[in-house]
């Protein structure tokens, strides 16, 4: 009877020596998986998930994920910049199109409108850079709608841009190289708009309406 006792007693402190062991490692797991899911890469993952080019959205901000961390307003700021920069750089491309060989007069129009249509929006996306790095508390509304502004103006005349090859008559080479390249910027362009729409949405009175992000 006595060694019943103690084999019952052994067992059951075995049995609570695995239960507490099983509490700690679900304890351990939970506490990797929520580490996991708060890492910057995931923010910006699930971030993208609110903008029309997901894909693009990731690929574009996962290199800045140690400046971006968990910051919305950074999130916002990190994607115009980067809307910005491929703009400069398609900007560029565009201006060195005059001079193709053998370019059609049409075609040629078509790019000197779109060179301005470039600069402008390379101008209003610098200017919603700095606006967006002057936001505060105070003023928040106003200085997020210049922003909002700005950037939609920017996606406008990325479009324009676009809107001057359509046709058959304008297919060739300098459409494909142009439009392969304002294209992307139009989408990256948009899915910072969706992200900066995000980051007012937080602070923006019912009042304050949103812009539209899809090209």
């Amino acid at each position: 009877m006595a060694r019943l006792g103690i084999s019952l007693l052994l067992s059951t402190l075995v049995v609570l020596i695995m239960a507490a062991n099983v509490a700690k490692s679900t304890n351990t797991i939970s506490r990797s998986v929520n580490t996991k899911s708060s890492t910057p890469t995931n923010f910006i993952r699930a971030s993208c998930k609110t903008t029309s080019y997901p894909a693009l959205c990731v690929q574009c901000l996962s290199a800045f994920a140690k400046q971006i961390r968990r910051s919305e307003r950074q999130l916002a700021q990190t994607a115009l910049t980067v809307s910005l920069s491929r703009a400069r750089s398609a900007s560029h491309l565009v201006s060195k199109m005059t001079r193709v060989r053998g370019i059609k007069p049409r075609e040629y129009q078509a790019v000197k409108d779109c060179i301005e249509n470039m600069g402008d929006t390379v101008n209003t996306l610098s200017h919603s850079v700095r606006e967006l790095g002057q936001v505060g508390q105070q003023d928040f509304v106003w200085h997020m709608s210049n922003v909002q502004t700005w950037v939609s103006a920017a996606l406008t005349d990325e479009n324009t841009c676009l809107d001057g090859f359509s046709g058959r008559f304008m297919d060739g080479n300098v459409k494909a190289a142009i439009r392969r390249r304002v294209v992307n910027v139009a989408q990256v362009t948009s899915n910072a708009l969706a992200l900066v729409n995000r980051f007012a949405s937080k602070h923006r009175p019912n009042s304050m309406p949103a812009h539209h992000e899809r090209p």
